[in-house]
C-alpha cells in the first residue's frame, strides 16, 4: 500500500513480510483522528463563545431636554378684506407688498348704479318732506277753522253740526301730519341705507400694515351673493411674527407658556431663530388619527428675514439639568444573555457528541429592564438598580443608584474571537 503501509508494517514488527494490517488498527487511527478533531472543534467553539463587553464611562454634564414640533410662520395680526356688495371693480389702488395706512382707499367698485339709486332715494326723501310741509299747513288751517267755529258756537250763531265737522277736519289734519312724518322718516332711512351701500363701494384698509395678497383686478366682476370674496390680505406688522406649531399629545404635558425655543426654516439652513411660547391652545386637532395641540411662539423679525407661510422646525426647551450624572441610553437597554434553566440542565446532562460539535444557534433569552444598568467591575458584569430621570434621546440622567463617575457601564457585547 505504498510507503505509508510499509511504515505501519515496520512499526508492527512484520518486517518485509507480506501480511495485511489488522482492521482494528485502522479503527484506532480513525478514533484518534476523531478525538483530535473534536478537541480542536471544542476549543474553537469556546473561543467563539468568548464574550467581550462594550462599555462607556459614566460622566457628569449638562442635560437639555427638548420637544420637537413643526409648523408655519404667520403674522401676529392678519386681516382678510372682502366686499359686502357685488359689482364691477372700477379701480384697484394698491399692489403686493405695498405699505398702507388705516382708512386708506384700496379699491373702488363701479358706482354708476348706486349713484342712480341714491338719486332716487334723495327724490323720495324730498317728496316726503314736501308732503309733511303740506300736511302741517293743512293742520294749521284746520286748527284755525276749528277755533273760529268754537267762538261762533259760544255766541250761539252756528250749528252743532258745523262744530263737529270742524273737529273732524282738525283730527284728519293731525293724522295727515303724522303720516307725512312717518313717510319722511322712511325716506330718510332708505336714503341712509343707500348712502351706506354707496360707501361700501369704496374699500378701505382697516389697519396699518403690508399688503400680502391682492386677489382682484380692475374690470373684474365681484359677486358677494353667497360668500364675501377675499380681495386683499394685510399683515399688520411683519417685524413681530408668530410660529404656530403642532405638538403631539405625548409631549403637550411638558410644554408651558414662557418656555424658550429655537427654530430653523428651509430658507436659512445655517441660522437658528429664538422664540418664546406665548400660548398653548386647549383645542385639539385630529389628522388621520394623530392628535396634536397648537402652540403659539412669539418671534421677533426685525430684519424681515422670516416670511408668512414658511415651514419651521422648532426645538422647545422643556427642562435643563446642570452637572447631572449621565449614562448612555444603550446602557439602560442592555442585558446579558440569561439562559433558561431547562436548557442549562439539558447541556449538563449531555446532549451527546453531536451537541458538543454543533453550536446552538437559537437566541439566548434576555431579561431587559430600564431600571437597572450593568457595570463592568474587575472584569465581572454586575447589575445595578438605578432611578432614571430625563433623557435627551442619547444620554439619561441617573437620580440615584450605586454608580459613580468613571464607572464602566455595558452598552453591548460581542461574542466570539
Amino acid at each position: 500500500m505504498g510507503d505509508t503501509q510499509r511504515e505501519i508494517e515496520a512499526t508492527l514488527g512484520v518486517g518485509h513480510a507480506k501480511r495485511r494490517v489488522p482492521h482494528w488498527v485502522w479503527w484506532v487511527l480513525a478514533i484518534l483522528v476523531a478525538i483530535g478533531v473534536t478537541m480542536w472543534w471544542m476549543q474553537e467553539v469556546e473561543e467563539r463563545r468568548a464574550v467581550h463587553y462594550v462599555t462607556e464611562e459614566v460622566v457628569t454634564g449638562d442635560l437639555t431636554i427638548t420637544v420637537t414640533a413643526t409648523g408655519t410662520v404667520e403674522p401676529t395680526n392678519l386681516v382678510e378684506i372682502s366686499t359686502e356688495i357685488s359689482g364691477t371693480m372700477a379701480e384697484v389702488l394698491v399692489d403686493f407688498n405695498d405699505t398702507v395706512q388705516a382708512g386708506q382707499v384700496l379699491a373702488m367698485l363701479d358706482t354708476t348704479q348706486l349713484n342712480a339709486q341714491l338719486s332716487v332715494q334723495k327724490a323720495s326723501h324730498a317728496a316726503a318732506a314736501a308732503q309733511l310741509t303740506s300736511a302741517e299747513a293743512s293742520l294749521t288751517e284746520a286748527r284755525l277753522n276749528f277755533e273760529t267755529v268754537q267762538q261762533l258756537d259760544q255766541r250761539g250763531v252756528t250749528s252743532r253740526t258745523n262744530v263737529t265737522a270742524a273737529q273732524a277736519a282738525l283730527d284728519r289734519a293731525r293724522a295727515n301730519v303724522a303720516s307725512a312724518q312717518a313717510n319722511l322718516d322712511l325716506a330718510q332711512a332708505q336714503l341712509d341705507a343707500q348712502q351706506a351701500e354707496l360707501a361700501k363701494a369704496t374699500i378701505h384698509a382697516p389697519i396699518d400694515g403690508i399688503v400680502l395678497r391682492r386677489d382682484v383686478d380692475a374690470g373684474q366682476i365681484v359677486a358677494a351673493s353667497l360668500s364675501a370674496p377675499e380681495l386683499f390680505t394685510i399683515a399688520e406688522d411683519l417685524a413681530q411674527m408668530e410660529l404656530q406649531v403642532d405638538v403631539s399629545e405625548a409631549d403637550i404635558g411638558r410644554i408651558a407658556v414662557g418656555d424658550i425655543a429655537s427654530f430653523t426654516v428651509d430658507a436659512y439652513d445655517d441660522q437658528t431663530f429664538p422664540a418664546t411660547i406665548s400660548m398653548v391652545r386647549f383645542a385639539s386637532d385630529n389628522t388621520d388619527g394623530l392628535v396634536t395641540y397648537k402652540a403659539i411662539l412669539s418671534v421677533a423679525n426685525d430684519d424681515l428675514l422670516l416670511r408668512p407661510g414658511m415651514t419651521a422646525t422648532a426645538d422647545i426647551t422643556v427642562a435643563r439639568h446642570e452637572q447631572a450624572l449621565l449614562v448612555p441610553n444603550g446602557a439602560l437597554r442592555f442585558a446579558p444573555p440569561q439562559v433558561v434553566e431547562e436548557k442549562a440542565e439539558e447541556n449538563e446532562a449531555g446532549g451527546g457528541l453531536l451537541a458538543l460539535l454543533i453550536p446552538d444557534n437559537e437566541e439566548d433569552n434576555r431579561v431587559r429592564s430600564d431600571r437597572s444598568v450593568w457595570v463592568l467591575r474587575d472584569g465581572v458584569a454586575l447589575e445595578v438598580s438605578v432611578e432614571k430621570g430625563d433623557t435627551d434621546g442619547q444620554m439619561t440622567q441617573i437620580l440615584s443608584g450605586d454608580i459613580v463617575v468613571g464607572d464602566q457601564v455595558i452598552t453591548d457585547m460581542i461574542e466570539g474571537k
